[in-house]
């Protein structure tokens, strides 16, 4: 069986996602690095595989997937010897599917809609998107209360979703002391993922993309 291909950007917070289930699969890809900030996403052949031309995309044998959480999902029926992290049992999955959904529709969506403006073209912070994103984060809160795991009472891929946005919330200066349910549910998942290379493929990608915003702040004069 041919390795699938991997197209991503190491600091992109959904090509982390994909990464690290990688590592707690045990799969290997092939990587090639697209790296949007050249343009190198617009080259034909890559265009021509991925029609909306975004990182992460992966290419296994001929099917070709774009989206990172389709992509998680996809990974673990596709890869996993066991149904643990996307479980089959129709009632937990659908609490998996509606937290990626609202990973990626809501507080991904309003990180990005608050953060990036600023860390790709210099715009100035807009209060009123940051109120935004802190109405997103009080309803993961409000989700996490008396829950160990955002979907099931194990770690699963929407964990692993909202991992991946949470921290890089927390490696931006987000305040998340308010939001007691999800701090602790970060710490959690900090502990379950350390063993499949967490700080390398996570923690201190979170922190370059970070540094990246801060430095756009520091040249544009914001606060």
């Amino acid at each position: 069986m041919s390795t699938p291909v991997f197209y991503y950007l190491p600091p992109s917070p959904p090509c982390r996602s994909i990464l690290l289930l990688a590592k707690m699969l045990g799969l290997e890809f092939e990587l090639k690095i697209i790296n949007i900030m050249e343009g190198e996403q617009l080259k034909p052949d890559f265009v021509a595989m991925n029609p909306q031309h975004c990182v992460p995309t992966i290419n296994d044998q001929g099917l070709v997937l774009w989206e990172s959480r389709a992509i998680l999902s996809y990974l673990v029926a596709a890869y996993g010897k066991t149904d643990e992290l996307y479980p089959s049992d129709i009632r937990v999955r659908a609490l998996v599917d509606q937290r990626l959904h609202f990973d990626l529709g809501t507080l991904y969506m309003r990180l990005t809609d608050y953060y990036y403006p600023t860390m790709f073209i210099g715009a100035p912070l807009d209060e009123g998107k940051r109120a935004k994103l802190s109405e997103a984060v009080g309803w993961l809160n409000a989700i996490l209360e008396g829950r160990e795991y955002a979907a099931a009472d194990h770690f699963t891929i929407a964990d692993l979703a909202l991992l991946v946005t949470v921290s890089q919330l927390e490696a931006l200066d987000f305040e998340l002391k308010p939001y007691k349910h999800a701090k602790q549910w970060l710490e959690r998942c900090k502990e379950h993922m350390a063993p499949y290379d967490y700080e390398e493929l996570n923690g201190s990608k979170a922190v370059m993309l970070a540094d990246m915003f801060k430095a756009k702040m520091n040249q544009t004069g914001g606060s």
